[in-house]
């Protein structure tokens, strides 16, 4: 029987993976999910253990740039023996740090302006400004890194990149 090339496969990731821990070329193993039928003959029971790995791994920057996670799978193993394969890549992606640095930023220049604002009048008001949103700048920047995770048991989809003669 051949697979042909396209077919979905739903799997399940076994491990957390993340951008936090894994590097690209880590390894991961899924479960297959639903089966894969081939002119409606059990091809890829659902069980059927696949193994993939990290294409790339990479956090966001401190105050720009989102990280990314993607992975692929290479090959499964039915009745004892192990087939490769070339899967599409699934990819997440984080989210933008703009509203959230420009809240730090912003935050810490009001309080800083309101506060010189009480100690010197308005030329404190101006230095609090500058002194808050150097504060707020250093903030986003210390705690600025996005990361991506997919949880263990995340259901996830590909597909075959190639026909497999299975």
């Amino acid at each position: 029987m051949v697979i042909p090339q396209g077919t979905l496969l739903r799997v399940r990731v076994d491990e957390t993976i993340s951008t936090r821990r894994n590097f690209r070329g880590d390894r991961f193993t899924a479960t297959l999910t639903e089966p894969v039928l081939v002119d409606g003959r059990d091809v890829l029971p659902s069980g059927t253990r696949l193994t993939g790995h990290v294409l790339v791994s990479r956090p966001s920057g401190r105050l720009k740039g989102r990280a990314v996670l993607e992975l692929e799978l290479d090959s499964f193993v039915r009745d004892g023996h192990r087939y490769s394969i070339t899967t599409s890549a699934a990819t997440e992606v984080s989210g933008r740090h703009k509203k959230r640095d420009i809240l730090a930023i912003g935050g810490g220049a009001g309080s800083g302006a309101a506060i010189g604002a009480i100690a010197g009048g308005g030329v404190g008001a101006a230095i609090g400004a500058g002194a808050g949103a150097a504060a707020g700048t250093v903030g986003a920047a210390i705690t600025g890194r996005k990361q991506v995770t997919i949880p263990a048991e995340s259901v996830i989809r590909f597909r075959l990149g190639e026909p497999v003669r299975v």
